[in-house]
């Protein structure tokens, strides 16, 4: 097992705007130099991709990271009966579907980044977008952790735990392997329209949201409306599709790639103009072989029913002439219901996400948070486990507690972690005080 010490660049998350707590870092080989360090460490987590930016990871004691791990199994399985992709859990996403394409399959859903690990991204529910798709957590079917005695346990669908220990935020051991549903392979078409009103917005988002596979707004929710609307049809392999239409509520087709950010090159962004290609070339935003930025960047989501959609619209645009200027680009995806109930997931119901990508102005977007919430909060809202919120961060515990109270299976996750980790190893950041309101 190699050790780094917590001074490296593994010491901040991608964007920079956090450094750990951890004192080291270590990268283990096998499941017998995992279970040591679970047992010897007073504090312990998980450690991915470092693209959360909150404390959801952080820990007072050692990072895992699962580069290095090796179970003695393929890192990628796809079960040819049942179609199960067996998948070790510090793959990142965009590796792992290249070995689901190969075996024919399809993963239902991804993230704008291909770049972000699969056990941290289940961990936080983070999420895709269509109205008939769910998290990434949604595809769930088993995992295998390493819990608070260092002992590897399996969890599958009918195991009254696995709702519990889906959306975990880390707090119940060490994710070791994921497996995940699959779907026959499919390809997707990627259009982009321009210039849609706000009007049209409010009039037609459930038309517009209906309109394909996957659906993105992106607006800087400033008078003129949204900039520009990313549309992935589903397709069947080596179909074309049909050519966008010439007027979808007033916006209209865009003639070059885009890049969500005004200005910025779209060499990044997966191909658009009606391209179709392999599903994990498609959903996605950007492209697995390059970066899509440097990290100088901020993130916050907010989660709200779907039937508080257009109220939610009304409020952010109310709050557009201070947003604005903080501001690099907003976006709004719809996400549907989880199919099974998972207790930390925000997805108990047909959702709406509101993603605000901040300019890397960390305290002028700590003062307007707690406002963007307030107006929020009546209508559900429930900020992403992952990214930036006046709710996580606060010191007043208030503020979290409101959150806790839109989770109605919180008591029953506490006890879940107690049992899993009765001496507290894998509490820390907000997490630990999360599970002590």
């Amino acid at each position: 097992m190699t050790t780094t010490p917590g001074s490296t660049q593994t010491s901040t998350n991608w964007a920079g705007n956090l450094t750990y707590a951890a004192t080291d870092v270590v990268h283990p080989r096998t499941p017998d130099e995992l279970a040591e360090t679970v047992r010897t460490a007073p504090r312990v987590k998980a450690l991915g991709s470092r693209h959360s930016f909150d404390d959801v990871a952080d820990t007072t004691g050692t990072h895992v990271v699962l580069d290095a791990y090796d179970e003695g199994r393929p890192p990628v399985e796809v079960d040819p009966s049942t179609g199960v992709a067996s998948v070790a859990a510090g793959l990142r996403y965009g590796d792992v579907t290249r070995h689901v394409q190969a075996a024919g399959r399809a993963l239902a859903n991804l993230a704008s980044l291909p770049h972000i690990s699969v056990a941290g991204s289940v961990a936080t529910a983070t999420h895709g977008s269509g109205d008939g798709v769910g998290s990434l957590a949604s595809a769930v079917v088993g995992l295998e952790l390493a819990t608070g005695d260092g002992e590897l346990r399996t969890l599958r669908r009918g195991d009254t735990d696995l709702a519990g220990a889906v959306v975990a935020l880390g707090a119940l051991g060490i994710v070791t392997r994921l497996e995940l549903e699959t779907v026959p392979t499919f390809d997707v078409r990627q259009d982009v329209h321009v210039d849609l009103p706000w009007d049209a917005v409010t009039a037609h988002l459930d038309e517009l949201t209906a309109s394909a596979y996957s659906v993105s707004l992106f607006t800087d929710w400033g008078p003129d409306g949204v900039q520009q609307v990313w549309r992935k049809t589903r397709l069947d392999p080596g179909e074309r599709g049909e050519d966008p239409p010439a007027d979808l509520f007033g916006a209209t087709p865009a003639r070059e790639q885009r890049h969500p950010l005004p200005g910025v090159d779209p060499v990044h962004c997966t191909a658009q103009l009606g391209e179709p290609g392999p599903w994990n070339e498609r959903l996605p935003h950007f492209r697995l072989d390059f970066t899509p930025s440097n990290g100088d960047e901020l993130q916050s989501e907010y989660l709200v029913p779907r039937r508080h959609a257009l109220a939610a619209v009304e409020a952010l645009r109310a709050l557009g002439p201070r947003i604005g200027p903080l501001l690099q680009v907003g976006e709004i995806r719809t996400v549907a219901a989880d199919p099974e109930p998972l207790w930390l997931s925000p997805f108990d119901g047909p959702t709406v996400g509101f993603h605000l990508t901040w300019k890397p102005l960390p305290d002028d977007v700590a003062r307007l948070l707690p406002d963007l919430e307030s107006a929020l909060a009546p209508l559900g809202a429930r900020p992403h486990w992952g990214k930036v919120s006046h709710a996580v961060a606060a010191a007043d515990p208030a503020p979290l507690a409101a959150v806790a109270e839109r989770y109605p299976r919180l008591a029953d996750f506490r006890a879940l972690a107690e049992r899993y980790d009765p001496a507290h190893r894998f509490r820390g950041g907000f997490v630990e005080r999360l599970l002590a309101l």
